[in-house]
């Protein structure tokens, strides 16, 4: 049996919570749905943050198809093909397979929009990783037409995801056709 957790306090908690863009997840969601258009997300760093906004915008099922989160280099080149010798030399995250990434999403969901995210919302020293940054990658038609490095400024690894998510949704909203 674990012992119980009490929950967190959110009175003793250092940080704000960051949310959401809604206006934005909005915006794109009704953009999309007026030229008729669709996206997928593969993501990695976000663990599925980016999925959860899209699903909030009014009538996300007529345009959002789903995602896939991959965590990790196996997952991510058997479910999104990534190149795999590439993968291992970079621990999955690079500008190379946040394009993969995009490409695959929007081919195994029939999509227009492909989007991809993956990095790293926490530091590791050990491994050579000292700030904190993303890959993300926007396909169209399976051509991709964002492939760009992303950082954060905040250090708490929840909100440094959330803090990706609205970069993700503010690049995509700039490059919906």
């Amino acid at each position: 049996m674990h012992p119980q957790r009490e929950p967190a306090d959110p009175k003793k908690s250092n940080s704000k919570m960051t949310t959401y863009n809604r206006p934005l997840i909005e915006t794109i969601g009704h953009k999309i749905i007026t030229k008729r258009q669709t996206i997928a997300v593969a993501e990695s760093v976000t663990a599925g943050h980016l999925q959860a906004a899209l699903s909030l915008a009014p009538d996300a099922s007529r345009f959002f198809q789903g995602g896939i989160t991959a965590y990790n280099v196996g997952q991510k080149c058997r479910h999104l093909l990534v190149e795999p010798t590439h993968a291992l030399e970079c621990n999955a995250v690079s500008e190379k397979v946040a394009a993969d990434m995009a490409r695959e999403i929007c081919r195994s969901f029939s999509s227009n929009y492909g989007v991809a995210v993956t990095g790293y919302a926490t530091l590791l020293p050990e491994a050579g990783v000292n700030d904190l940054y993303a890959y993300i990658a926007i396909s169209l038609h399976g051509e991709i037409i964002v492939a760009e490095k992303i950082t954060s400024p905040v250090k708490d690894s929840l909100e440094v995801q959330i803090d990706y998510v609205n970069q993700v949704l503010e690049e995509l909203d700039k490059h919906i056709a």
